[in-house]
């Protein structure tokens, strides 16, 4: 899998609208399954995961998020957050963004529904979550994002209204006005007006 470069200026746009007593960074080798899977993720209402996802439409339970594959001294380690891992994790996110490939899609599978990294987070206790219907750009992720925090965190608009937001300005810059770049992100999930302030 490549590297995601943009990855990183996604991070750190979104962080520089969040103040550093409510934030929790992991990027680079701390971006890792380990700190996903038994961190302080369940007190964060927002959660914001840019990576590679991987969904497996044969058999829909090995669809899985790419993260950090090694440590700080360059020592592989376990690099894939599959599906029953998320289905473990026991959150309280109002909202989860998976910033990556594909991540909205799944399987039918007969007498379950769809399965997929989107039930995987909803059954984990996410409200709402922002996937992904195809490939993805990394860069144009990396700018769609920041337009869809900004309305988000700054704007307090509903993430709905948010994403919708952040398309119209993609739009109307000529570099990414193809659907490609703006259209493959869409919400799912319950937004309460409580959630709003």
């Amino acid at each position: 899998m490549p590297r995601l470069p943009g990855t990183r200026r996604e991070a750190d746009a979104i962080l520089a609208l969040v103040p550093k007593s409510r934030r929790l960074s992991m990027t680079d080798f701390a971006a890792n399954r380990e700190n996903l899977l038994t961190g302080d993720l369940p007190r964060y209402r927002l959660l914001h995961i840019a990576s590679h996802g991987l969904v497996d439409n044969e058999r829909p339970e090995l669809s899985s998020l790419l993260v950090s594959r090694f440590d700080a001294k360059g020592q592989p380690r376990e690099g894939v957050v599959g599906l029953p891992d998320i289905f473990n994790l026991q959150l309280s996110a109002e909202l989860v963004v998976l910033s990556a490939c594909k991540t909205g899609l799944g399987t039918f599978v007969r007498g379950e529904g769809l399965v997929g990294l989107t039930r995987g987070f909803m059954y984990a206790g996410a409200s709402q979550i922002v996937v992904s219907l195809w490939s993805i750009s990394d860069q144009s992720t990396a700018r769609l994002m920041t337009h869809f925090y900004r309305a988000l965190l700054r704007d307090k608009r509903p993430p709905a209204a948010a994403l919708r937001q952040a398309q119209l300005d993609m739009r109307r810059e000529s570099r990414y006005r193809h659907p490609f770049f703006w259209a493959p992100f869409q919400v799912h999930g319950q937004w309460s007006p409580a959630n709003s302030d």
